[in-house]
């Protein structure tokens, strides 16, 4: 039995296509029900929050599953990166008012749901922040005037540029990647090997 974490929504259902269509059907999955947890053929798939798959996955509650790039960096589970499915496709960036100029004599004021990612990447650039960490709606940050900029996920820009703000620097691209538990990489090698080989067949190019 190969144990799968899929993320709930848009995504998930998306990734469940290419492993239905790469030969890992289980029929119940979309059935509508309150289910998390479905079998059939020798897998077991279950729903999980996106941001806990890789938990999941270096916990070793689930051999193998899919996370987004920004979870990864963010979080920086011990797992194996095994494919890039080219889904679930953004970027992380660093946006703020359209006005704005940084003051380099300053501290940076950085609101972001990602301080581990927004401070890697300033580091990189010696340049001293202050992150203040949110959980949600970090685009009020810089028009409440809470933080000098925001540094966040960008998928077509359209919410900053509702907000008046915009995108000046792009960090990094992420997009969903199939990971895999290392315990289960080495034990189970040869099913995960030929999943991925399966999977890679219905990947978007």
């Amino acid at each position: 039995m190969i144990n799968i974490a899929l993320p709930k929504g848009r995504l998930g259902e998306k990734v469940y296509d290419i492993f239905e269509k790469a030969g890992y059907a289980c029929p119940s999955i979309k059935e509508e029900s309150r289910k998390l947890i479905f079998e059939n053929n020798g897998v077991r798939y279950f729903w999980v929050k996106p941001s806990d798959v890789a938990i999941y996955v270096e916990r070793g509650a689930a051999d193998v599953g899919v996370a987004g790039k920004d979870i990864l960096l963010e979080y920086e589970p011990d797992v194996y990166e095994l494919l890039d499915l080219n889904m679930g496709k953004c970027k992380m960036a660093v946006a703020g008012k359209s006005d704005f100029k940084d003051n380099t004599d300053k501290t940076l004021r950085v609101a972001t749901k990602f301080p581990n990612i927004a401070g890697k990447y300033y580091k990189s650039k010696s340049r001293e922040i202050d992150i203040i960490k949110l959980n949600g709606s970090i685009e009020l940050a810089p028009i409440l005037d809470l933080s000098d900029v925001i540094v966040d996920i960008v998928e077509t820009g359209a919410t900053l540029k509702e907000n008046d703000l915009k995108p000046f620097e792009n960090i990094v691209q992420i997009s969903a990647r199939f990971i895999s538990n290392k315990v289960s990489f080495k034990f189970k090698n040869s099913e995960i090997i030929k999943m991925c080989e399966n999977i890679t067949e219905y990947i978007d190019k």
